[in-house]
């Protein structure tokens, strides 16, 4: 019996032949790309918390995750000058150049910006993020719960979007 059960899992079915929401979501997983997150934080347990807790997959449709990690802010404008970076997470808090700036410079410099996530201390820094046009904020210390569902929020946004032709 352990035998067969064995053979019927390892058969690989195509999507367009199952059917119900269990295809769905098998055709969501097997299909979904892979994504570049650049994280950016002077300090780097910031950085290892923001990866820690939004893990190698945020949620089942979106793809595995491939982790940048820059510590000053010219990286990131090089690394997303370069291309290929669907979302950037900024520590709002980094010194000398704090990720609210970067998201302003982004926004402002770059035609086809990947999305933008920033973290703040301080939830009246809100509206700071707002003014930088960051499309979320999270709070510091990253929370495990919350942080993969925005990071896979923002990345389902991404794919929906057309690229800017350069």
């Amino acid at each position: 019996m352990a035998r067969r059960r064995r053979d019927l899992l390892d058969t690989e079915i195509p999507c367009c032949l199952v059917s119900g929401s269990v295809a769905t979501t098998l055709c969501a997983v097997s299909n979904a790309a892979p994504a570049t997150v650049l994280v950016y934080s002077s300090r780097p347990d910031v950085r290892a918390a923001v990866r820690t807790a939004v893990g190698r997959r945020p949620a089942a449709d979106v793809g595995p995750l491939t982790w940048i990690e820059c510590a000053t802010g010219e990286d990131v404008v090089d690394t997303v000058d370069a291309g290929g970076v669907d979302l950037c997470i900024l520590d709002g808090e980094s010194q000398p150049t704090g990720g609210l700036a970067l998201a302003r410079q982004l926004t402002v410099e770059v035609a086809d910006r990947p999305a933008l996530c920033v973290l703040v201390a301080r939830q009246p820094d809100r509206w700071l993020a707002h003014w930088s046009q960051a499309d979320a904020t999270l709070p510091l210390p990253v929370d495990p719960l919350t942080a993969p569902a925005v990071v896979a929020g923002l990345l389902r946004d991404r794919v929906g979007r057309r690229p800017v032709a350069r």
